[in-house]
């Protein structure tokens, strides 16, 4: 069991002791705090505590933390979206609803599950949960995604992510009407530390660059295309939020009166990067969802 240690400074006492140790780790949410207080494997000075305990100076604190629940991976045989396929890299466009691996609250039915039957010889970089995959998008955003076949390919993929020379690039619908044509958001992202379950832009969070592009207005919405820069998780969400445009549909970072699409109108649409193995570039493009199309067709007719 890893333990680690805290000890609070004087611009922290009095803060409870959950809120500050999900500060400490934006990894951790509150709720999981919690549960590890009761538990018992927070300790404050060597004693146990509530879960209302406020943080006093020079308070010395252990967090235990227990080793992470072991959960399998089983193949599933499903329906997918393969654009491209050889012996490095798949290219599958991933419908809105679906969740990219397995976690706790998921563990069938993901795009995971679905590549496991399709294709035996997946990449272990990332862990029995995760083969294959380089980069996520969320459950409520549909688009396309790159699968490493084996490790080679997963490394030099991840290479270029981290070089920023993967296109990818995505269309929205948000609340609003941009008046100028081109924009770039430089905000930096990090947990939201009134929400852990939520990201904002924050002073100290990472860095998070998105560019985008008006494609059409409407009344009361706009139809853009955003380009990623970084990969950041909910970028395009929060970033367009921060500057006064939510994504239309956006339950966690829209306004409560939207449009109703069972999630963000949001769709990665082009998929851009050099093969591992042959440095050709490929680009690829999905055409928007049947839902995200009428839902234009709509706003068109309607303006």
């Amino acid at each position: 069991m890893e333990i680690r240690e805290y000890t609070v400074q004087e611009t922290e006492i009095g803060e409870r002791m959950d809120k500050f140790l999900s500060v400490q780790n934006e990894d951790w949410s509150r709720t999981q705090v919690q549960q590890w207080i009761k538990e018992g494997l927070v300790l404050v000075n060597g004693k146990k505590i509530k879960s209302n305990y406020k943080c006093q100076s020079n308070d010395k604190i252990e967090v235990h933390i227990p080793e992470p629940e072991v959960l399998d991976c089983f193949p599933e045989q499903m329906d997918l979206d393969i654009y491209y396929e050889d012996q490095d890299v798949l290219v599958v466009n991933k419908p809105r609803g679906m969740v990219v691996h397995p976690a706790p609250g998921h563990l069938t039915g993901t795009l995971v599950n679905g590549i496991m039957y399709y294709c035996h010889d997946l990449s272990g970089i990332n862990g029995v949960l995760r083969p294959g995959i380089v980069h996520r998008i969320d459950k409520d955003t549909s688009g396309l995604l790159m699968i490493a076949k084996n490790d080679m390919a997963h490394e030099k993929l991840v290479n270029q992510l981290v070089e920023k020379t993967v296109t990818r690039k995505y269309r929205a619908i948000v609340h609003g009407v941009i008046p100028h044509d081109y924009g770039t958001i430089d905000a930096p992202l990090g947990r939201d530390p009134k929400d852990r379950q939520s990201m904002t832009v924050v002073e100290n969070g990472k860095h998070a660059v998105t560019h985008f592009q008006v494609l059409e207005r409407f009344n009361d919405f706009t139809y853009v295309e955003c380009q990623l820069e970084t990969g950041r998780t909910h970028q395009i969400r929060v970033h367009m939020k921060y500057i006064g445009y939510p994504l239309a549909g956006d339950p966690k970072y829209g306004p409560r009166k939207t449009l109703d699409i069972n999630g963000q109108a949001l769709h990665a649409g082009i998929l851009g990067f050099t093969h591992p193995r042959t440095g050709e570039y490929l680009e690829f493009e999905a055409p928007l969802p049947t839902d995200f199309a009428e839902l234009l067709d709509f706003l068109r007719n309607n303006r």
